[in-house]
């Protein structure tokens, strides 16, 4: 199989078997492209004839160009995939990856807003200063003020990334219930709990809202753009960054730090690392830990702001 083929078919089983997103995908085989290119430059052109040294040199050369931490730690994840891969496919007799250590990840803590920050970004309307007594009251008759307090309130009160917030369709709403479904990294689906402002806000969307909006050929979606179409990734990043700086002192985040303040409002609430990591949608504990450092962090940067002996 050429090069060309095996980089294809490593795509398919990504896609396909591993339930990678089309992102995760072509950044796994842009790494293992990479890759495949050292080992040419080193007469090696057949999978099977990589060994942990191959692996080894190109990750340093990735290291010695600059690449990030980060990087380097999907990179080894990439090869590993790849080398395993090759492995139960008959492409190469053993998998050198096994044999590579990944390098720990410099993890910063995240920005998050302050609960009374939280809270005044769900009394924004876009059109009104936020010192304004009626801020927060939608416009009669503007379906994108009601759409848009309902994306703020969905994000904050369940902390799904935007991308599962824009993949929801009207069904994943269950209103008996109060929960949505979500279809979340790897195609995994959870329920995820919303509180009553979150669903009063997204149930005066489906009410008043989205009838407006909607078109012949608009399907299932959830949230709709102005057009009648999905709502798109990139107007909920703008909506974030604008009625950001509407709250005074809050720091300027894109929607995933909504998902890392509803974290940790969460468990400094008193919720346990479990259901967090269940409501989010994290494959390990370890992904979910990180909140409990911010917690701990916001305390001890309180504590030395206010205690006369800090």
């Amino acid at each position: 199989m050429s090069a060309t083929g095996v980089l294809e078919s490593f795509a398919r089983h990504l896609a396909a078997e591993r339930g990678h997103s089309q992102h995760t995908v072509r950044a796994y085989v842009g790494d293992v492209r990479s890759l495949l290119s050292h080992a040419a430059s080193q007469g090696i052109d057949d999978p099977a004839d990589l060994d942990v040294r191959v692996l080894r040199s190109w990750l340093a050369g990735q290291s010695a160009g600059g690449a990030a931490r980060s990087s380097i730690a999907r990179r080894v994840a990439s090869a590993k995939a790849f080398t395993a891969w090759c492995r139960r496919r008959g492409l190469a007799p053993t998998d050198p990856g096994q044999l590579l250590g990944t390098p720990r990840r410099h993890r910063p803590l995240p920005a998050v807003l302050r609960q009374e920050q939280a809270a005044r970004l769900m009394t924004t309307d876009g059109s009104s200063s936020p010192t304004d007594p009626g801020v927060g009251q939608p416009a009669p008759g503007d379906p994108v003020t009601v759409r848009d307090r309902a994306v703020l309130e969905l994000l904050y009160a369940t902390g799904v990334r935007v991308g599962e917030l824009v993949g929801l369709d009207v069904d994943d709403y269950d209103d008996d219930r109060r929960v949505v479904r979500v279809l979340g990294k790897g195609r995994k689906e959870r329920s995820v709990p919303l509180g009553a402002p979150a669903a009063g806000a997204l149930e005066a969307w489906l009410r008043t809202g989205r009838s407006a909006l909607v078109r012949a050929d608009s399907g299932p979606a959830l949230f709709l753009g102005i057009r009648g179409g999905r709502l798109d990734q990139r107007a909920v990043r703008r909506l974030v960054h604008q009625r950001l700086a509407m709250v005074d002192g809050a720091p300027d985040l894109a929607p995933h730090g909504l998902r890392h303040t509803a974290a940790t409002h969460l468990l400094e609430g008193g919720a346990d690392l479990r259901s967090v990591q269940e409501m989010l949608g994290h494959a390990t504990l370890a992904s979910t830990q990180i909140y409990t450092h911010v917690s701990v962090e916001r305390l001890r940067a309180t504590y030395e702001q206010a205690h006369p002996r800090a």
